[in-house]
């Protein structure tokens, strides 16, 4: 029989890719790009969409630290790393059933997410050949690039060039609308027992919305701040965002900052801003985060957010 007529096995497609996400912002982005069908693994404190947890193993598990008050949980992290304990515990077994093509990590922070090193370690372990993918954005531009580092290891390009270019639309839109008024100058909380302050893209997400970042860390890793340093500042705003948080967390926090700045700084204003939504998670919802700001900032100009609640100031 002449070769061009012999009879070939149909085209069968590639095996879908299978990835498994260590953080939940990574998670977001796969969500955000439409291949959450792909998406095999997640973590425990994968809850954006809400069903993510649910449609999806859980191989990362940590301690539950609600419970805990917030100088118990910065005591408990301190002691866990001072005696070289991870936070996290990835369930090798669940990797090694998983079988994933892609893992999306990172080594931004070992209080935030299972670090790259241990991911690595225990795919040696397993003898696994997944490409991993870590992701350390430190600036507000960089968190946004992570979409295009995602979708290219997803093979969805396409996709994330569309959710990269509407995101810089909406940041564009903010800075459209702040032009020429006056940039309060603003202080980011990330933590009040003992007291942090924004570093990585939060002091990046206060510019873009209009502000002036003091008394905060950019171009670093968020750090600790003395209070008397961050009253020197003079703060006028003032935005508590805790890392693990939600608003409601955030709201109690705030209290403890509005008590302690204005007895000193009796004008300054102290929001709450919901810090695991909108700031904290370095995905495709910082930019909600600098219009959540933006709001705060120049209400004139920027239409009220669900993610703040005013705690006090005039």
């Amino acid at each position: 029989m002449p070769d061009h007529l012999r009879l070939v096995p149909p085209w069968q497609p590639p095996e879908p890719l299978r990835v498994v996400s260590l953080l939940p912002s990574a998670t977001e982005i796969v969500y955000a790009l439409g291949k959450q069908k792909h998406l095999v693994g997640v973590t425990f404190e994968c809850d954006e969409p809400a069903s993510a947890r649910a449609d999806h193993r859980v191989i990362v598990s940590g301690r539950d630290t609600s419970g805990m008050g917030v100088a118990d949980i910065d005591a408990y992290v301190r002691a866990e790393l001072a005696a070289g304990r991870d936070l996290y515990t990835l369930d090798e077994g669940a990797m090694a059933d998983l079988r994933p093509d892609v893992i999306l990590t990172q080594d931004l922070c070992r209080v935030c997410a299972v670090p790259t090193g241990q991911v690595d370690a225990a795919l040696a372990h397993l003898q696994c050949s997944a490409e991993v993918v870590t992701l350390d954005p430190m600036t507000l531009q960089d968190v946004i690039a992570t979409v295009y580092t995602v979708g290219t290891a997803l093979g969805a390009r396409g996709p994330a060039a569309v959710l990269v270019a509407r995101l810089q639309t909406r940041l564009l839109a903010v800075s459209t609308r702040v032009a020429g008024r006056r940039r309060p100058r603003t202080a980011v909380v990330e933590w009040v027992d003992p007291l942090f302050t924004g570093g990585h893209w939060i002091p990046d997400q206060v510019t873009a919305a209009g502000g002036e970042p003091v008394a905060m860390h950019p171009g670093t890793a968020s750090g600790a701040t003395d209070w008397s340093d961050l009253v020197a500042a003079e703060p006028e705003v003032v935005l508590v965002a805790p890392c693990g948080y939600g608003l409601d967390g955030a709201a109690e926090q705030a209290e403890v900052v509005a008590q302690t700045l204005t007895p000193q700084l009796p004008d300054v204003q102290v929001w709450a801003i919901d810090g695991n939504a909108v700031v904290v998670r370095p995905g495709p919802r910082v930019v909600d985060g600098v219009e959540a700001i933006a709001s705060v900032l120049h209400p004139g100009a920027v239409r009220p957010s669900p993610h703040v609640r005013r705690v006090t100031g005039a």
